[in-house]
């Protein structure tokens, strides 16, 4: 019995994992990408929109495991979602939410997470500091 290679051809890109807000160009001589997000905030969560937008684009640079970054920007996810929108956030969703994101990044405020970059620990710190402040 003959054993058949399996052979894959891809013509474009390839994902292995879940994408969302993604932007890409491929096999293009130039392009000129544009996004705008144009979700409103409930009226009193301004702050901790602008917040946690901050937090997710400093994210990346902050040297968590893939794991707890996944976590961290699915809670951070899920407390924009709550928020944003032309109904009343559900508060205990967004508490439990802020919950998470603040678990994932309590060990590298207090210096138990192995890896991180430098300056993390300051900026996990005020990071909660911030959320708990807000909230």
């Amino acid at each position: 019995m003959n054993d058949h290679e399996n052979v894959h051809n891809y013509d474009g890109p390839v994902f292995n994992a879940a994408v969302s807000n993604a932007q890409f160009a491929w096999n293009n001589e130039s392009v000129t990408q544009n996004q705008q997000n144009n979700s409103t905030v409930a009226p009193g969560f301004e702050a901790l929109a602008a917040l946690v937008e901050d937090l997710l684009r400093q994210l990346p640079g902050a040297g968590l495991a893939d794991r707890d970054r996944e976590d961290a920007a699915a809670a951070a996810d899920e407390v924009l979602a709550t928020i944003s929108g032309p109904a009343t956030p559900e508060e205990s969703r967004v508490r439990r939410a802020l919950a998470v994101l603040k678990g994932v990044l309590a060990p590298v405020a207090t210096g138990v997470a192995a890896g991180t970059a430098v300056g993390a620990q300051e900026w996990a710190q005020s990071a909660i500091e911030g959320l708990t402040r807000i909230v």
